[in-house]
């Protein structure tokens, strides 16, 4: 499958200070990356313990000055904010999604009675602007509504890949578009977007692209992007969570994590449908035993302490996919008339006023 695949890369870069040629490093590339921490001076080292807490390398490493991050702690204390913040966010992702439908709904009705009142000259000239809108947008309408949902997030993938590129950029990008340990809350959500490799971001929306038909037609478009942009924090946060757990501090980026929870959504929910391999479609096998490998192989990763991929975020991702259309769409979904309503009083209110 498309999510396997992994690229390597060399990268090596020169740097140059007051004349003096520095250090040269030699990096390379993984689906969820890694940073090296400088050495720090001896007056800032912490002494030596049992568990050592130097970052640990996991791979992906621009080629960026280094950004020295304070000293990870192994305190509980220090998921709270991570926590809340996955909570929250995840709590307004869903709220606006249900506005959103209630919004989409009522503009087609508004439509809908627009047209039907309009006269036969608006007629004519209505027809006339949806036969060019229609000829312009052929492509666009040729898609499925899946495609079309997905189209928005590949953008913005692309758009935060072309910003690594420029070299002004990469020391907000290291702090703000990585998971690490010195900003937490708002790079669980940008991270996500977040791929310094191009074969990395082409696999990852790759398989995006591919689940995005199924996914949508079984959520839904608003609940398909609620579910996302959730599983992106909650990805990050188990991710957090085995960092401080295990010791392993380091950063990690790309959307692994949430594409990890949407094929784990559909493989759930259709186990029977069957899968094969982009190099070799001759080989197919069952949507459930395909995910089945994959929990195996990440739970491998976290026993052995694989450092190619982030395992903890790639878990954390299936589990909330397997548990959302089995439990959460129940519990969550089903259950947001009180806000459409409330929002729904307030639109309402607001008009006659």
């Amino acid at each position: 499958m498309a999510w396997t695949c992994c690229a390597r890369f060399w990268v090596r870069q020169e740097l140059w200070s007051s004349g003096t040629r520095a250090r040269r490093s030699a990096l390379y590339t993984q689906q969820r990356n890694g940073f090296r921490r400088p050495a720090q001076k001896s007056g800032f080292q912490r002494p030596n313990s049992g568990t050592s807490t130097k970052p640990q390398r996991t791979g992906l490493s621009p080629p960026v000055e280094d950004v020295i991050f304070p000293t990870p702690s192994h305190s509980v204390k220090k998921l709270v904010k991570p926590f809340f913040f996955t909570i929250g966010f995840s709590g307004c992702a869903f709220g606006s999604a249900a506005i959103w439908q209630y919004e989409t709904l009522k503009e087609k009705f508004q439509k809908y009675f627009e047209i039907t009142r309009a006269d036969w000259m608006d007629r004519i000239k209505l027809r006339t602007e949806l036969d060019i809108r229609r000829e312009i947008n052929q492509w666009w309408k040729s898609l499925s509504e899946g495609q079309r949902a997905v189209s928005g997030i590949i953008a913005a993938n692309v758009l935060v890949f072309c910003l690594w590129r420029v070299p002004a950029m990469q020391r907000i990008m290291v702090t703000y578009f990585t998971a690490n340990s010195r900003v937490l809350c708002f790079p669980m959500i940008l991270s996500t977007f977040s791929h310094f490799s191009f074969l990395h971001m082409a696999a990852n929306m790759y398989v995006l692209w591919s689940f995005s038909t199924s996914i949508v037609s079984l959520l839904g478009r608003e609940q398909f992007m609620a579910v996302y942009f959730s599983a992106g924090v909650v990805s990050t946060f188990v991710s957090y969570v085995c960092k401080v757990a295990t010791g392993r501090f380091g950063t990690s980026l790309g959307a692994s994590g949430a594409i990890m929870t949407i094929l784990a959504a559909v493989c759930t929910k259709m186990p029977e449908a069957k899968l094969a391999i982009i190099f070799l479609p001759m080989f197919t096998f069952t949507a459930g035993n395909a995910l089945k490998a994959i929990i195996a192989m990440d739970c491998a990763g976290l026993v052995f302490g694989w450092k190619f991929f982030d395992h903890a975020a790639h878990l954390g991702g299936a589990l909330f996919g397997m548990w959302y259309v089995t439990f959460g769409n129940e519990l969550i979904w089903k259950n947001r008339e009180p806000l459409v309503k409330a929002w729904h009083n307030i639109r309402t209110g607001s008009s006659k006023k």
